[in-house]
């Protein structure tokens, strides 16, 4: 049973505190007096944040009051504190991406424009948040475009995910010497977080449940700008999230003061957690015998096969099994789909469940064993050569993971055949919602939606990685819509990765007639700012209502979309392009940044393109401080194209070019 006192401190959590906060869970009973926000849960006796059924997963635990963190009639003192908390952090798999945990202040238990799935489930993309929010975060993941030097590291974070100080997790002995604390191992980490108002000063340590508290901090940040991210009255707790990963984060116990030291926690009756499969045994002698006997008589009876194998084949009676798994096959992804499993869910790739082709191959909606939807994409390659190389690539875009694109599950190989499972999206392409008189026309909104969706995944691509990838086939067909109707950029068919400032080896002209970029068409080399070309025309297609190449209209300029929007823009009559199904649902100052957006992705010159980066905050409402070299000359501020916040309607500026530049 809870000791009394225990079950005393849970009831005076029932109400807000009065004035000193002063408390301690050693365990989370059923019941527990907090706030749990999404998937979080009370699974006693600790604390569970995410679901490990959901593809996009996010929780937040807070405690069911705001703390005052100000006193009255004060702008820039902030009350101190101190807390101590124990968390254990276990994926399923022990080298897929991580995620975290992090301990965090907020003015609002529900963040506004948080990304699914990731950023702790507490921030939109960079650069910061609209909300007061001050977080310590205990990151598993490393994401290279917030300049993380790895995954394993703690970090302070004000309205943003872009820390201002990290240091890699870990402790100083008595000695001074630095041990590193996996954090993914499913230790039971205690930390120590340290708040000195008056100085605005921050202090973390960590060292592993059980081992008393090291002297020396791990990490310190002292700055007057800490007071800027602290409101009045915060609410306090913890947040985490994942993508389609499982990875178990874990609060085991916490205690928190404001008016001293927070009281030290009982670490001694924790439970711990381990993997699935920790490599140790404890099975009996016999067993072990058995167990040895059966493996040297596994091993005989496979070298027989191998033998027989051999003799088969030399006599030529086992001619080239498409289905054999070669060793570069194993190196590059470790899940294959056999071609009877794929066969069996498409129906033996029936017409019927054909859901489109291309130059790349047939795309086949595939129903495996356990009712899960799929799409599968077979592509042909001339040689096994070739298949080696586009497979090497095709398993290194596999790994991405970002909300708005589509995921590759895995692949099967059959003789020259690839095909790629992707996940199934049931409401098709972008195309088919807007052309050719669709049975059910997108929204004006629905379709700001999916434009912002497609940006940052793209901004991703381009940006989130330790190499750019360039997708090479941006087109309103290769934005797939999901259940909800929003975005996702599918088809790597085309995609080539180089690294960061390197100039990709390329001398074919591929992609689809009329998203191409000039310079692609003259000099056959895709980079990131040919494709930021290619999203600008699906900006105008998504505005206008047209497809980037029309024949047979009544006056020949407008065969071509940008040269008739541009001319329109030109003539100070670019609103007479919007699309006129959709007149009424749109701004006129919201259309008008839309098509201007459209256009200043289409520059002629790359070098004058904005960057994923920049549209992608275009199309947020945010403003992104860029470097001098990158900013485009001119910049004219125009209204903000979309508020994410339903109801609300904040005026920030964006930037496009001015009309001489178009």
């Amino acid at each position: 049973m809870l000791p009394t006192v225990l079950l005393l401190l849970f009831l005076q959590l029932a109400a807000a505190p009065s004035s000193a906060l002063d408390f301690i869970f050693n365990s989370f009973p059923a019941g527990a007096n907090l706030t749990l926000i999404n998937h979080a849960r009370i699974d006693p006796p600790v604390i569970r944040f995410t679901n490990d059924s959901e593809q996009y997963s996010s929780g937040r635990a807070f405690l069911p009051y705001r703390v005052p963190f100000k006193p009255p009639n004060s702008t820039n003192a902030t009350t101190s504190f101190s807390t101590q908390f124990v968390f254990s952090i276990l994926p399923e798999i022990a080298d897929s991406p991580g995620f975290g945990l992090a301990f965090v202040l907020s003015n609002t238990t529900t963040p506004p424009r948080v990304v699914a799935g990731q950023y702790f489930g507490l921030f939109t993309s960079p650069p910061r948040t609209v909300a007061p929010l001050l977080a310590v975060e205990f990151d598993t993941g490393r994401n290279t475009e917030f300049n993380e030097v790895n995954s394993n590291h703690i970090g302070v974070d004000l309205n943003s995910v872009l820390s201002e100080v990290t240091e890699t997790a870990g402790y100083y002995d008595s000695n001074s010497t630095f041990v590193e604390v996996n954090m993914r191992s499913g230790q039971n980490v205690h930390a120590w977080v340290e708040f000195n108002g008056p100085e605005n000063e921050i202090n973390v340590t960590i060292a592993p449940a059980g081992m008393p508290r090291p002297a020396r901090t791990l990490l310190s940040y002292k700055s007057p700008l800490i007071a800027d991210y602290i409101a009045a009255e915060m609410f306090v707790g913890f947040s985490a999230s994942k993508t389609e990963w499982v990875e178990v984060q874990r609060l085991l116990a916490w205690s928190f003061s404001d008016e001293g030291i927070a009281r030290d926690i009982n670490t001694t009756g924790l439970p711990i957690f381990r993997p699935a499969n920790p490599g140790s045994s404890s099975l009996s002698n016999g067993a072990v015998v058995g167990i040895a006997v059966g493996c040297v008589a596994a091993v005989v009876a496979a070298a027989l096969l191998l033998t027989y194998w051999f003799w088969w084949r030399k006599r030529g009676d086992l001619d080239d099994d498409d289905d054999d798994i070669e060793d570069w096959e194993m190196e590059y992804w470790p899940h294959k789909y056999s071609y009877e499993e794929l066969s069996v869910a498409t129906k033996a790739f029936s017409s019927e469940e054909l859901l489109g082709s291309g130059g790349f191959g047939k795309v086949y909606k595939a129903t495996l064993g356990n009712n899960m939807e799929m799409a599968v994409k077979c592509v042909n390659h001339d040689s096994k050569q070739g298949l080696r190389e586009f497979m090497a690539e095709i398993s290194s875009i596999g790994r991405l993971q970002h909300k708005n694109l589509v995921q590759l599950k895995g692949w099967c190989r059959k003789g020259n055949e690839l095909m790629l499972v992707y996940d199934y999206m049931p409401n098709g392409s972008l195309n088919n919602w807007i052309f050719d008189k669709p049975k059910r026309l997108l929204s004006w909104e629905g379709r700001k939606r999916v434009l912002a969706d497609v940006a940052e995944g793209l901004s991703y691509l381009h940006h989130g990685w330790d190499q750019v990838v360039v997708h090479r086939d941006i087109k309103s067909s290769n934005v797939l819509l999901d259940d909800d109707l929003r975005g996702r950029l599918g088809d790597f068919g085309l995609a080539k990765l180089y690294t960061h400032g390197q100039v990709p080896n390329t001398t074919r002209v591929v992609g689809t007639l009329g998203y191409l970029a000039p310079e692609v068409v003259t000099l056959a080399s895709p980079t990131a700012a040919s494709d930021v070309y290619s999203f600008g025309v699906v900006v105008l297609e998504v505005a206008c209502g047209r497809k980037p190449i029309m024949t047979g209209v009544a006056d020949e300029d407008e065969e071509i979309l940008i040269d008739w929007v541009r001319g329109k823009y030109v003539q100070g009559r670019i609103l007479e392009v919007a699309d006129a199904r959709i007149e009424g649902e749109y701004e006129v100052g919201e259309m008008e940044a839309v098509l201007k957006l459209g256009l200043s992705c289409c520059h002629p010159d790359p070098s004058r393109r904005p960057t994923m980066k920049e549209v992608t905050a275009m199309l947020l409402g945010e403003h992104v401080e860029m470097e001098p070299r990158d900013m485009l000359s001119g910049l004219t501020p125009v209204q903000s194209i979309i508020d994410r916040d339903e109801g609300e309607k904040e005026q920030e500026k964006v930037f496009l070019p001015p009309q001489e530049e178009v």
